[in-house]
């Protein structure tokens, strides 16, 4: 199934328009080669291709960073493309020197991880590449293909199967059960093993079923490193190399220094519920599960985050809670103003929190339930 995706026109425009770099991040397997490979078809240049999986001729060159030696690699070429960039010791430090010699040469680079990227290619390429975020992929390009009914007919299975571009063309609930999966043995953090210095597997696959047990609920790290026999620096470390490895995300509690906030406590949340579903070894329809609550949440926040990334938009996801219990799922806040929402898998309309309104008087609220649902995230 060919599936448009967002980012798209977006990428060839900057391509052509601008002499600056596009760096593009986002988890394995989510498309990242794919949409590349058919930007380079689009904007016809002559395009070196290297990919960091492999050893090629152009290894010493980048490796080494000397000047000729770059010259000679890039300068017959109009687009250098990079594939899993961060398998390349200091590319960003090779990148810099082409990017400055070579300015009229775009480049278009991936990365499957930001731990090593985020510290080596970053810094150096500061002010000289752009940086986009691939997700897996979105309501909002699956709506370029299907109508409002049919969106609405297939949430179920991308609650459980979730939104990896390769699931949509496995047939059967038995293959998309195998390809998960082989997406949590095989690929989910093995950027995180090999960059992260992680040599016990077993603890981080632990640590993600315990976390994918406890979306949408407030995540203690002392309980959690409890659980695990682990120390609580190692937890966070942990926890926040999983999010680095765009297999977690998390989502801080709302204050504006009111007393009665709870904010200690982050909730955490996956990039894909297929992978959380895979990860508890529980991929049953809605009517034989007792989480559906937390999977729409998981699934609408998600989505409305790449609603506002692919936007452009500049925004902060959080969620309210009050030592009395009132609380709202999602707190945004864009372009100075905040949103509050509620989310319902049925089709209620809960009225706000008093406490809501009368905190944070200025602030909407909606929820977001089967019937709205679209609308918050197209």
């Amino acid at each position: 199934m060919n599936i448009p995706r967002l980012l798209y026109k977006t990428l060839i425009e900057h391509l052509e328009t601008s002499e600056k770099g596009i760096l593009l991040y986002g988890p394995r397997q989510v498309g990242k080669t794919t949409l590349a490979q058919s930007i380079i078809q689009k904007v016809s240049r002559k395009t070196l291709t290297i990919n960091g999986d492999e050893r090629g001729p152009w290894w010493d060159a980048l490796v080494g960073r000397e000047r000729q030696s770059i010259d000679r690699l890039v300068s017959d070429y109009q687009l250098i493309f990079i594939d899993e960039a961060q398998r390349i010791p200091e590319i960003g430090l090779a990148l810099k020197i082409i990017r400055d010699a070579h300015p009229s040469v775009r480049l278009l680079v991936t990365g499957s991880s930001s731990l090593d990227l985020a510290s080596k290619v970053s810094e150096p390429l500061t002010g000289r590449m752009y940086r986009w975020r691939l997700f897996p992929v979105s309501q909002g390009e699956l709506r370029m293909l299907c109508s409002p009914f049919e969106l609405d007919s297939l949430i179920e299975e991308r609650l459980v199967f979730g939104s990896y571009p390769e699931i949509f063309s496995i047939p059967g609930l038995d293959g998309k059960t195998k390809y998960l999966q082989n997406v949590v043995n095989s690929y989910l953090y093995r950027d995180l093993l090999e960059f992260g210095d992680i040599r016990n597997s077993t603890k981080i696959f632990d640590l993600l079923k315990l976390l994918a047990f406890q979306i949408g609920f407030q995540v203690s790290v002392n309980e959690v490193s409890k659980s695990l026999g682990l120390g609580r620096g190692t937890v966070e470390r942990y926890i926040d190399l999983l999010e680095k490895s765009f297999v977690i995300f998390r989502v801080h509690g709302f204050s504006r220094n009111l007393r009665k906030e709870v904010t200690k406590m982050d909730k955490i949340f996956f990039y894909d519920t297929g992978i959380r579903n895979a990860l508890i070894g529980n991929l049953n329809t809605l009517s034989n599960r007792d989480d559906v609550g937390v999977l729409w949440e998981n699934f609408l926040i998600v989505e409305r985050m790449k609603r506002m990334e692919y936007a452009g938009s500049i925004y902060d996801h959080s969620f309210w809670r009050l030592t009395s219990g009132a609380e709202l799922d999602l707190v945004e806040q864009e372009s100075g103003k905040l949103h509050g929402f509620e989310m319902k898998f049925s089709k209620k309309i809960p009225r706000a929190p008093d406490s809501w309104t009368e905190s944070y008087p200025l602030a909407t609220y909606t929820v977001v339930n089967r019937d709205t649902w679209q609308d918050f995230v197209l």
